[in-house]
């Protein structure tokens, strides 16, 4: 880049280009949720056949344009910024190296070159010629050494100074030149393919945008405010809130894992940042399928050994699944339990179900999925479950299910208040009953992401008033809820647990909720509770571990009708009722199981 080019940009015509970006990025993300939360509502409402049914899926594809338009709309707006900011900075160091030289006694010329005007050093009877340098950037130690000799051997003082100047000059053009030719391809790259369609490739490019602009944009990325570093959900908010419109349109952009996984932040930024992430990891996933062929369609053979007829699996499905087994398996998991959060995304509307929100999403390892039915920043009763042993991101879809029945019952009884039901798969769960569920350290480990959470939810509030919160927890998650209760404040006023194998603590004082706010429910034929009583209880009681079942431990229990481990939430059921009147604040209205009299209080 030349000198009249450099002094000529402008970078405040390039913010402009960026704020324009940004906000046709706002533009189509409103018309995306105005499709997925009203229009593509209303026609699943309105009209039924197949027609109906075509009209949505166009739909929706018209939402993942409008989703993709956002998502790139962002990149463009920060590459733009990060090359405004590069030029601007190169121009700034330009423009006090020619002020210097001015102030100096020197010109600056066209080409970046330096006269200077005739001088004598002290002492010199003589007096020396001007004349004209022109500088070189970078310099190497060698260079520096024979430019410091030539400067003190020059009759003309003015000539180390004219030096100095054209090298800053030739610096500053060069980092400008070297930002030009590193932002042009970036640039050029944020374009989509010529179609309607946005499909797996279209999202995996999306991220290779992401990974290009970021390693352009270091620079710029280093100048804006980092999160605060082991920050609470207080601090997380007091950032955010201080940052301007460009600066977290970056974050969002760039680093939208991070943002996502933020809590304390407004839940539509959370989850306008793991869509992206959702969008991304999905195309991954799929991509990388693709590449596997699929499982042979013979897996089973009969065979006759010593006159016995058995049943094996063929040799071709074994030299396959030898092969790919594992990895097909894993992908096929984590792309079930991102289609499951798909699909709850799509039910928005139906039967009032309000829309969706992605508070945390991660396909490492076992996964995570933090799904909100409702707005939590603004709802009037907020219950926050927790699911227990083999969650995990594949089978979430259930997990998301139960809050969502939760939801439904709970808005029905909460007498006109705003309900949000979340499920939170934000920890590594146990996920073999007989080899890992005995150990306490999978809640131990959790526990204080889940306090983090909660807390956040109150750092997020965008009303005045103070939520009704219900901790829930089934199975191995109450032990979860309990270890968080017992490694710091519990930040709720309700805690249910369902099907618990014990909670670390003998007693419900011991759950930081007001006294008669625990409240537990156990089936007809869920074993799980009885297996705990030997691992995660409280204090030992005549051989085996107090739990939330056990009325000594303290617990309200609750009236349930269903049976086995897993139907606490069956539709029509007594036992979800009754979960979703203490997540609406009416507890006292619900049947309780009666105390046997040996187990009174006080006894």
């Amino acid at each position: 880049m030349d000198l009249a080019t450099l002094r000529a940009f402008k970078p405040s015509e390039y913010e402009e280009a960026a704020d324009g970006y940004r906000t046709t990025g706002d533009m189509a993300s409103e018309a995306k949720d105005a499709i997925d939360n009203r229009i593509s509502v209303e026609l699943r409402n309105q009209l039924e056949g197949d027609a109906a049914k075509a009209a949505v899926e166009e739909l929706k594809s018209l939402s993942k344009n409008f989703h993709y338009t956002q998502t790139e709309c962002g990149l463009v707006s920060t590459a733009l910024n990060g090359f405004a900011f590069d030029i601007a900075v190169a121009k700034r160091k330009l423009e006090a190296a020619m002020e210097d030289a001015r102030a100096g006694g020197c010109t600056v010329n066209a080409n970046g070159s330096v006269s200077y005007p005739a001088g004598s050093k002290p002492g010199d009877e003589k007096t020396a010629d001007g004349g004209t340098v022109t500088g070189s950037a970078g310099g190497s130690p060698t260079s520096d050494a024979l430019e410091r000799q030539a400067i003190n051997i020059h009759p003309n003082p003015y000539y180390g100074r004219a030096m100095a100047y054209a090298n800053r000059i030739a610096d500053a053009l060069e980092e400008a030149t070297e930002a030009d030719t590193k932002w042009a391809p970036k640039l050029r790259a944020l374009k989509a393919d010529d179609d309607l369609t946005v499909s797996h490739r279209d999202w995996a490019d999306a991220q290779s945008d992401t990974s290009g602009v970021r390693e352009a944009g270091k620079a710029y990325t280093d100048s804006l405010p980092e999160p605060p570093k082991d920050g609470s959900p207080k601090d997380n908010a007091a950032w955010w809130k201080g940052l301007s419109a460009d600066e977290q349109s970056a974050w969002l952009s760039l680093q939208p894992d991070t943002v996502g996984a933020l809590d304390g932040l407004p839940s539509p930024i959370r989850d306008e940042a793991n869509r992206v992430v959702l969008a991304e990891q999905y195309a991954q996933v799929q991509m990388e399928l693709n590449t596997i062929p699929k499982p042979p369609s013979n897996e089973w053979t009969s065979i006759n050994a010593r006159g016995y007829a058995s049943i094996v699996r063929t040799d071709e499905w074994m030299e396959w699944h030898n092969k790919y087994g594992d990895r097909y398996e894993r992908l096929t998991k984590s792309s079930a339990g991102m289609e499951s959060i798909q699909q709850r995304f799509d039910k928005t509307g139906e039967e009032g179900l309000p829309e969706a929100y992605l508070l945390g999403f991660s396909a490492d390892g076992n996964g995570r999925a933090i799904v909100a039915n409702g707005n939590p920043d603004t709802a009037d009763h907020q219950a926050v479950y927790v699911p227990g042993t083999t969650s995990n991101l594949g089978s979430v879809g259930g997990d998301i299910n139960r809050m969502v029945e939760v939801w439904r019952v709970a808005n029905e009884e909460a007498d006109g208040g705003s309900v949000s039901t979340i499920t939170w798969l934000g920890y590594d769960a146990p996920q073999n009953i007989v080899k890992d569920s005995p150990f306490s350290h999978y809640a131990d480990d959790g526990a204080p992401a889940y306090n983090r959470f909660i807390d956040g939810l109150d750092s997020s509030r965008t009303v005045d008033s103070d939520p009704h919160r219900t901790a829930i927890g089934h199975s191995y998650g109450t032990t979860l809820v309990g270890s968080a209760a017992r490694q710091g404040e519990l930040n709720v006023d309700d805690v249910i647990f369902a099907g618990s194998p014990g909670v670390q603590v003998s007693k419900a004082e011991q759950l930081d909720v007001p006294e008669g706010h625990v409240w537990n429910q156990e089936a007809e034929g869920d074993v799980v509770p009885d297996i705990g009583r030997y691992g995660h209880g409280g204090t030992d009681w005549d051989g085996a571990w107090i739990i939330p079942s056990d009325p000594l431990f303290g617990a309200n229990q609750m009236v349930t009708d269903t049976e086995g481990h897993s139907d606490y939430w069956k539709e029509g059921s007594e036992s979800l009722r009754n979960q979703a009147l203490v997540v609406a604040g009416r507890g006292e209205e619900l049947e309780l199981k009666p105390v046997p009299p040996a187990y009174t209080r006080g006894r």
